[in-house]
């Protein structure tokens, strides 16, 4: 009989890995003793068992290319047995269908452009959207942490729709309003409608995590979250002796009585519902509610042999330890739950004699504002299910059981795992050309040297926004010949190196006024804070306007040049906030034209003091004359196409709902005009309806990045007019904010722009086309067709911009 040896070893172990396909780090030790014995197993300096050296060896130098390590999945895999998940993964499959939550309506012969019928429900449209961000999830050709990201992207959209959307409906329900929307239904009709969907959308994000993703990063990622009665004993001790270290000291069991009140419990918590009995006293059972804390991680990680990451949910590790909290009871059942309230609370701004303490006040309200759903384990017992029903006072249809666990928003963790196979290739945003320079040399042009040789077009993330915005600031505040720095501040980063340069620039005595905006919602705590910050530093704040969000991306620069004062100015559609530049495309102008100088100086000057009737020259501002310009801007293709010319429009957005924008559109396309819309959301316009709008054609793109930047484009006869801004076609961008949009007139840059939307519409990976009934069917090249993704389209164009 052959002796065994290293070599041998090594060969087995290949002729395992090809037979099979697949050979798991946590079977090759297994495996190995079990087959020859001890012999070729050794310890560590640290205690682990590993192959021995010469075995190790003999297997790197025997091996071919067939067998390969997948990080992943942390195994062996051998490609000649089919089992090369990364090319099977890059199979197209058939796409995996979605529900649709619009209800569209018959359009009866010769219905005027105001008809019910004409029109999508915005709340529904809303979900819909969502339905395509969830869709991400379930798309096998995105990477798998990615797909992981999608799911908590969309827990998170729908939980603050719920709170925003779902709480105004039933404000308005509350307040007795039976105003109808423009697609004819009250808003009582819509809670009903809108409550089916999203009860739906939430079993379906539980269902994708649950059956697919949570199942396929255990095999592909080697991250297992793992269920109690999956566990060892020596990882059961292990998350016991974590609960009594970490954990018991920090809980506070509540208990219902007569003695105790039902507690107070927080927006979007999750809690743990205890039935209990005293095992000696006849008494009915009682029932104690245990917060699950936020300041834990939510997945508890746990040693395994099997898994690179293994971990439980925090709740289910207080599940099982409960008894601890309620020695001498015994526990009945358990049960998880979390509580949604009311965001759309609504004061008069008029009467208000402090801005900023009248948002403050309502940040305290909303802690306590009605509970507008519950999401709750479905294996509820009925008594707490009734207990929590009349205490919370919910009705049935406020409630959404779930198969599986409640806030899938902590997936976010698991999808920043440090596993670059699984998640899209890193992008590093580009400096623009003429913005690039070699490290901090002091003879390197400043900014506004560069700004004065013509109009900059940054277009984020592939643009860096630390490289042009950034720097513009930050080299404004250490400017000296810089007099003045206004800006305003709708949404910004919790280590803002924006806010930090402007507090310098106020510390060095310049004139610095910020306009920062307190009812942004979800923003509004932080932004005061900023605020404060800011007064203390020096700086002149406004609070916001009464009655008016502030929207307007602008800033302005001030700068003193020989005997003249020159202004600088950035206008964009995106927030100063150096985390979502990463993620959110943007874009912005940078430009010294003084006529544009002189409209935002004028637009300040209207934020901080009174001038309601201020004049622009080249800037359209809404309230203003916004929606009166648009209207010009259409009506203007409508006579092109009426002369038998070529009427063009092509607007790309986050929303679409504004009736009055739809109605113009409606006739333009009566007219002939061809429209192309890129909606990334909502859009309460029909296209290809017979005899309103056949010559409309709306897509939405949803990809790696969310599509923020806000473009109009008129053909105007061969000589467009272009412009960028804040503002979508929504009610509340025309009527109810200030923003700020920025007409496009350089030609190069004007080209740019008209390339961007060009490639928007040629895309056939993210995006989908919308159809009458309000469904969407995604893009998908045909066979032996060349795939057009439109991010990696704009990423090319960056780098060649770049480095050409």
């Amino acid at each position: 009989m052959t002796e065994n040896n290293p070599k041998k070893i090594a060969v087995w172990l290949i002729n395992k890995i090809k037979t099979s396909g697949i050979l798991p780090r946590s079977e090759v030790l297994p495996q190995v003793e079990s087959n020859f014995g001890p012999k070729y197993i050794t310890i560590t300096q640290k205690g682990n068992k590993t192959l021995n050296k010469a075995v190790q060896t003999n297997f790197r130098e025997l091996k071919d290319e067939s067998i390969y390590w997948n990080v992943g999945k942390q195994a062996w895999i051998s490609k000649i047995n089919g089992q090369d998940s990364d090319r099977k993964d890059k199979t197209v499959e058939q796409p995996p269908s979605l529900p649709t939550a619009v209800k569209v309506q018959n359009v009866p012969d010769n219905a005027p452009v105001d008809h019910p019928s004409l029109y999508l429900n915005r709340e529904l449209g809303w979900l819909d959207f969502n339905w395509r961000v969830l869709y991400q999830a379930m798309d096998t050709r995105n990477p798998l942490l990615e797909r992981v990201r999608f799911i908590a992207i969309t827990a998170s959209n729908l939980d603050e729709f719920v709170q925003k959307r779902i709480g105004g409906l039933k404000r308005q329900e509350a307040a007795g309003v039976n105003d109808l929307s423009p697609d004819g239904r009250t808003p009582d009709t819509q809670i009903e409608l809108v409550q089916q969907q999203t009860d739906t959308m939430l079993q379906k994000i539980s269902e994708v995590w649950e059956h697919r993703l949570r199942p396929k990063i255990a095999q592909e990622a080697s991250i297992k979250i793992s269920n109690y009665d999956e566990l060892n004993e020596e990882q059961i001790n292990e998350l016991n002796d974590y609960f009594d270290d970490h954990i018991y000291s920090t809980l506070t069991p509540l208990a219902v009585d007569p003695g105790h009140p039902f507690p107070f419990i927080s927006n979007l918590s999750l809690s743990l519902a205890v039935k209990l009995r005293h095992p000696n006293k006849e008494v009915a059972s009682s029932f104690a509610r245990v917060k699950i804390p936020s300041n834990q991680p939510r997945w508890l990680n746990v040693n395994s042999e099997s898994y690179a990451f293994y971990y439980v949910p925090i709740e289910e590790v207080i599940r099982q330890n409960i008894h601890k909290l309620f020695p001498g009871m015994n526990v009945q059942s358990t049960c998880v739950f979390r509580i949604t309230r009311n965001a759309d609370l609504r004061r008069n701004e008029e009467e208000a004699e402090d801005l900023l303490s009248m948002i403050s006040d309502e940040l305290r309200e909303r802690r306590f504002a009605e509970v507008v759903r519950m999401e709750i384990e479905e294996d509820v017992e009925e008594k707490v299910l009734a207990l929590l029903k009349n205490e919370l006072h919910l009705t049935e249809k406020d409630i959404t059981y779930v198969d599986g666990l409640l806030n899938l928003t902590a997936c976010f963790t698991i999808a920043n795992k440090n596993l670059p196979s699984l998640r899209y290739n890193k992008w590093n945003p580009v400096i623009p050309k003429p913005l690039y320079h070699d490290g901090e040399k002091e003879d390197r042009p400043n900014i506004f040297d560069t700004i004065k040789k013509g109009d900059l077009l940054v277009h984020h993330p592939y643009e860096s926004f630390s490289g042009s915005v950034r720097r513009l600031i930050e080299e404004a505040a250490d400017d000296p010949n810089v007099l003045a720095i206004k800006q305003t501040l709708y949404r910004t980063s919790d280590d803002s190196p924006i806010v930090k340069a402007l507090v310098r620039a106020a510390e060095k005595d310049k004139q610095v006024a910020v306009l920062v905006e307190v009812k942004a919602r979800f923003d509004e705590a932080s932004n005061i804070e900023w605020g404060k910050m800011l007064e203390n530093a020096g700086v002149h704040v406004a609070y916001g306007l009464v009655g008016l969000k502030t929207h307007a991306k602008v800033a302005l620069i001030v700068r003193r040049e020989g005997d003249k004062h020159v202004t600088y100015c950035h206008i964009g559609t995106g927030n100063y906030h150096i985390h979502t530049a990463e993620i959110y495309t943007d874009l912005g102008l940078i430009t010294s034209d003084p006529d544009l100088g002189y409209d935002v100086t004028n637009l300040f000057h209207y934020l901080t003091g009174y001038a309601p009737d201020q004049q622009y020259r080249k800037l359209l501002v809404a309230p203003n004359k916004l929606r009166e310009s648009f209207y010009k801007l259409i009506d203007n293709e409508i006579a092109i196409a009426n002369e038998g010319n070529d009427g063009r429009i092509i607007a790309k957005m986050n929303a679409l709902d504004d009736v009055g924008i739809i109605q113009k559109l409606y006739e333009a396309s009566r007219a002939g005009v061809n429209i192309d819309l890129i909606v990334r959301g909502h859009s309460r316009l029909r296209p290809h309806l017979e005899g309103y709008s056949n010559n409309i054609n709306v897509i939405s793109i949803i990809g790696r990045f969310l599509e923020h930047d806000r473009i109009y484009y008129f053909g105007n006869d061969g000589d467009p007019e272009t412009y960028i801004g804040s503002g979508d076609w929504r009610h509340r961008n025309l009527d109810e904010r200030v923003e700020a949009l920025v007409p496009i007139n350089l030609p190069a840059l004007k080209k740019r722009i008209t390339v961007i939307l060009k490639k928007a519409l040629k895309d056939n990976r993210l995006a989908w086309d919308m159809h009458p009934d309000g469904t969407y069917t995604q893009r998908r090249p045909a066979k032996g067709r060349k795939e057009y993704n439109f991010h990696d389209m704009m990423m090319k164009d960056a780098r060649k911009r770049a480095f050409s």
